[in-house]
């Protein structure tokens, strides 16, 4: 806890928002070679001036890996992209997280994602095929692919490719993701059916904390595993109904927990901090939702004993389009305006930038 609070300095600046709120967030999908330079202009004059301080990028396979060349997207970001984003973000003394998608998410709809279609052996359900995906429910189950976390090949390739990011983006955060797992400990994998979803998902956790830590770096995920989706009613999409949720006890207390809830101001971020977790909360597209998830954390930063205060970190704002279409929503001042779920994430994020600049007044 303490090496995570001291990474971000709020002791060390004279901004008062710092104290306030440590941590100052947004995680977003790495822009595309092209969208590149709109997406510096957006840290330089938006992020910056705001205070953010944490940029969560999901790359995925949008990066030209030399570990693992085969894994590549078709028009990847290159090391020299990728070291101006380090730059501009350097400049403004904005932390960047690689995010890789780990575990869950390795398939989306009837697209089955880079590694399991490059490596179908290590895939968790495969007879189960994304080919056959309708809609949400279907009689399989079928949300996102997983990988076997006990498979004896994957972590071999994962760890490079972490490693690989991890350098690249000289970071000190990776964010492994770990959200919406509905395939873990399937009943017909020959090394996970039968054990225990808790300590199969802690297992993962843990194994990827490890790793980071050989090199003393941390790991961040969504939190929605590890909250019972049976006890609170947040249902099996904010939280689990297959039982993971056991696995808060299993982990090590120094993974960070990004703690989403985008139609309600969900109070679980003090049970992480109760639990002995660094935690942010984490809106989307609901500004009102958003505003109140911001002055909750603040409330509770102000009202909390020293112990739970010290994990309670701030906010990160989350956008779940591609970063170029979404930054051309952003930067359409009539867009962003639209209503409906159309331009909401926009909405939402210049929402913060004015709660954040207000906080530093």
């Amino acid at each position: 806890m303490c090496l995570i609070q001291a990474t971000f300095g709020q002791d060390k600046s004279d901004k008062k928002i710092d104290n306030v709120l440590p941590v100052r967030g947004l995680a977003i999908a790495a822009p595309s070679a092209r969208g590149l330079d709109v997406f510096l202009q957006f840290i330089e004059k938006d992020l910056a001036p705001a205070h953010f301080n944490l940029l969560i990028l999901r790359v995925d396979w949008n990066y030209a890996y030399e570990s693992h060349p085969e894994l590549r997207d078709s028009n990847p970001l290159s090391k020299g992209d990728v070291q101006k984003i380090v730059a501009t973000c350097k400049k403004h003394s904005i932390k960047v997280a690689p995010q890789i998608n780990l575990l869950g998410h390795q398939s989306w709809a009837k697209t089955t994602h880079n590694l399991l279609r490059v490596y179908p052996e290590f895939d968790e359900t495969p007879h189960i095929k994304t080919e056959d995906y309708t809609s949400w429910p279907n009689p399989y189950g079928l949300y996102c692919k997983s990988y076997c976390p006990l498979h004896p090949g994957v972590h071999k390739v994962v760890f490079e490719l972490v490693d690989e990011i991890m350098d690249v983006f000289e970071a000190e955060y990776f964010h492994a993701g770990m959200d919406e797992v509905f395939y873990i400990g399937d009943a017909k994998c020959p090394r996970c059916g039968g054990r225990d979803k808790a300590e199969l998902f802690a297992g993962e956790v843990s194994k990827i904390r490890n790793h980071l830590a050989l090199k003393n770096r941390k790991l961040m995920i969504w939190g929605d595993r590890l909250l019972d989706g049976k006890t609170t009613g947040l249902g099996e999409w904010e939280a689990s109904m297959n039982n993971t949720h056991r696995a808060i006890d299993m982990i090590p207390k120094d993974v960070f927990i990004c703690d989403w809830h985008y139609e309600r101001a969900d109070l679980s971020c003090v049970y992480f901090a109760m639990k002995g977790f660094t935690v942010a909360t984490c809106p989307w597209r609901n500004p009102e939702i958003a505003a109140l998830q911001l002055k909750n954390m603040v409330d509770f930063r102000q009202q909390s004993a020293r112990a739970v205060k010290s994990n309670l970190h701030g906010i990160i704002q989350t956008v779940w389009s591609g970063a170029d279409g979404f930054l051309r929503t952003y930067n359409d001042s009539e867009t962003y305006k639209a209503t409906g779920n159309q331009g909401g994430d926009a909405r939402c994020l210049k929402r913060m930038i004015e709660e954040f600049m207000k906080l530093n007044e």
